[in-house]
């Protein structure tokens, strides 16, 4: 959907326009845009002429938007949200048409939770399913651009670009191997795993900070025995007896083929997960039911 305005400017200009605000560089907005960067730097210089405005200043071969850039996307950034919903829409006819559905998930999500949910919808809807991966942030990204129509993540979204439908809630467990020491505790707390090698994931993630902190505020140095960077990695490790994990009860109840235990920890925090669309989509049949689906698959863990 190109489309000109009466100025002579274009949606496609403004689109690129909007998204080098977002990424804060051309070359991050052409890899989120799939063009090349000479492509973008031609939009934006076309734009600005059409505008008679000087949107960026240029910098050390960077652009820096001026007050006028964050003025001219406030003006514009309602119709591009609807022009958005139009081109998602679109695509989501094609795609029912094609028999396709993309779905955005935290990757240990796929050893239980969505297989089943995606079983069900396919004894009654033949949908082939591409499935995406990443981090919260770029599952929340990959639905935002349209490279997925579901995700499934956790609170906060952003509710000006996304609804979601509540899917579970969760708490912080320990999880380790079966006859663990550690079994016949109710809760587990901090001062129970000051001797305990850990499994746990890497610094930059709000756990590991809460999970380090808890046995530092005891005068302890954690054992750290293995880092990971997605859940889904600590698994095997804990599974070897390599450590114990700190974890979520969402995530420990997708391990259940690996016969492990875990109860709760102490200190802990609370979870919300959803499925999530970008607002304002109409759901397809295929998207509906999968949505109910998923729902029901995590109701059920």
């Amino acid at each position: 959907m190109v489309g000109k305005t009466t100025t002579g400017v274009t949606i496609r200009q403004l689109q690129i326009f909007r998204e080098v605000l977002r990424a804060g560089s051309e070359r991050h907005a052409a890899k989120i845009l799939k063009i090349t960067q000479p492509a973008v730097s031609q939009q934006i210089r076309q734009l600005e002429l059409e505008v008679d405005l000087a949107l960026f200043a240029r910098e050390n071969n960077r652009l820096v938007p001026t007050d006028r850039a964050w003025d001219l996307l406030r003006s514009v950034d309602g119709a591009l949200q609807s022009v958005d919903r139009i081109e998602k829409s679109i695509a989501a006819i094609r795609n029912e048409e094609a028999g396709s559905l993309s779905l955005a998930a935290p990757g240990v999500f796929c050893l239980n939770t969505i297989p089943r949910a995606i079983q069900v919808v396919r004894q009654s809807n033949p949908l082939s399913f591409q499935i995406k991966s990443g981090s919260h942030q770029q599952i929340a990204e990959h639905v935002l651009n349209g490279r997925a129509d579901l995700g499934v993540s956790r609170l906060p979204l952003d509710e000006r670009a996304f609804e979601w439908a509540p899917a579970a809630t969760a708490r912080n467990v320990c999880l380790f191997q079966a006859g663990h020491r550690l079994a016949v505790k109710d809760v587990i707390t901090s001062e129970d795993i000051i001797d305990e090698a850990l499994v746990d994931i890497e610094p930059q993630f709000a756990a590991h900070q809460m999970n380090i902190n808890a046995l530092r505020y005891r005068g302890v140095e954690p054992d750290l025995a293995v880092e990971y960077d997605s859940n889904g990695h600590d698994v095997g490790f804990v599974a070897a007896g390599v450590g114990i994990s700190i974890i979520n009860s969402l995530i420990a109840r997708e391990y259940r083929q690996f016969g492990l235990e875990f109860r709760p920890f102490e200190p802990g925090a609370v979870y919300h997960y959803v499925v999530f669309w970008q607002r304002g989509r109409q759901l397809t049949t295929g998207m509906r039911q999968t949505v109910d689906e998923l729902l029901g698959a995590f109701a059920a863990t």
